[in-house]
This record gives structure tokens, C-alpha cells and sequence, in this order.
């Protein structure tokens, strides 16, 4: 298939620090509270022939967020939402994968506050190259959207004017460089 060259067969891991795995959350039912997290590894194995028989893997630190506000991340780290002391650890595991024209879907486990629940995130292929010291790169943007409902994360705040504070729909955003490994 064109849109997978087959120089994207192998083992790649994620480059962090070119890397932004985040979210994306209505808040106060009229603007849009984004977050992203310092610390994460993840790799996977792509089979550009085969694209269904790519998987994937990523660890996240639920202590590193960062969305611009140190008491939010607390809140955020606290039992009303991830309870990172407890649950140190979000974890997406593929199950399986399809193609979507020329997207990807990784079809696997989130796991969220010790709870584990399907997700289908969808993959952008950006492209490859190599970088000035030779190392092949590819891109790829990755969304899904979830119910943080799902996972037991269900603290809110009612409006005076209707509505909660906090919605429930999250967008994941992945926008990932990963290295090709040898």
C-alpha cells in the first residue's frame, strides 16, 4: 500500500522529546482546557505489507501532567481523577489493528485509575525521513476520544446556567516521532 513505504516495517520507540502525548477537555461547557504529559515510553512493530499486524505500547506518568496550572495538576493527580499516588501508571496496550483508508486504528486496552477499557485510537501516518545523524524518523498523529466516565473518573461541578464544569468527553492527542530501532 502507498501510504505505508516499506522502510516503516521494524521496531520503533518513541522519541519524547519530540514527542506530545495529551488531551483536550471542554471545560465550563465554552472553552477548551488542553494538557499533555512530561514523561512517557512507548514503542511499536509495524508491518507496512500487513498493516493489521502492527501493535503498540505506551506508559505514561500520570504525575507528569502539565496543562499550565500547578493546582489543576494536583487536582488532576488526586483521587477525584487518576489518583497517581495509588495508580502511577496509564497504560495503552494494542489488541488488534484495522485500516481506515489510509489511516491506521489500534484497537487496545486503556488503562486509567486501575481500570482497563477498550479504545480505538486513529493513526495519521506523517511520513520518514532520516535526521542529520542518521537515525530514520517517522511521525504520526494519533486521536481517539473517550468517557472519563468510563474509568471511573466522575468528579464534576454543576453550573448555575446548566450544565457541569468538566465535560465528559476527552480527546487523547498523540502527536508522535519515534525512532526506528536496529
Amino acid at each position: 500500500m502507498s501510504s505505508f513505504p516499506a522502510e516503516l516495517t521494524g521496531t520503533w520507540k518513541i522519541d519524547a522529546g519530540h514527542s506530545t502525548v495529551g488531551f483536550a477537555v471542554k471545560h465550563a461547557m465554552v472553552s477548551t482546557t488542553r494538557g499533555h504529559f512530561a514523561s512517557f515510553e512507548g514503542s511499536a512493530t509495524i508491518d507496512a505489507a500487513n498493516p493489521e499486524s502492527s501493535s503498540a505500547y505506551l506508559e505514561i506518568d500520570a504525575t507528569s501532567i502539565q496543562t499550565g496550572s500547578e493546582q489543576r495538576d494536583g487536582h488532576l493527580r488526586s483521587a477525584d481523577f487518576w489518583d497517581a499516588e495509588n495508580n502511577p501508571k496509564i497504560i495503552f496496550k494494542s489488541t488488534s489493528a484495522k485500516l481506515d483508508g489510509d489511516d491506521l486504528i489500534l484497537v487496545g486496552d486503556l488503562t486509567i485509575k486501575g481500570v482497563s477499557k477498550p479504545v480505538e485510537i486513529k493513526w495519521e501516518f506523517n511520513g520518514i525521513a532520516a535526521d542529520p545523524w542518521g537515525t530514520t524518523k517517522a511521525g504520526f498523529d494519533g486521536t481517539a476520544t473517550i468517557n472519563r466516565g468510563d474509568w471511573g473518573i466522575s468528579w464534576n461541578s454543576a453550573l448555575e446556567t446548566g450544565g457541569f464544569l468538566i465535560s465528559d468527553k476527552v480527546k487523547l492527542v498523540l502527536e508522535i516521532e519515534a525512532d526506528k530501532q536496529a
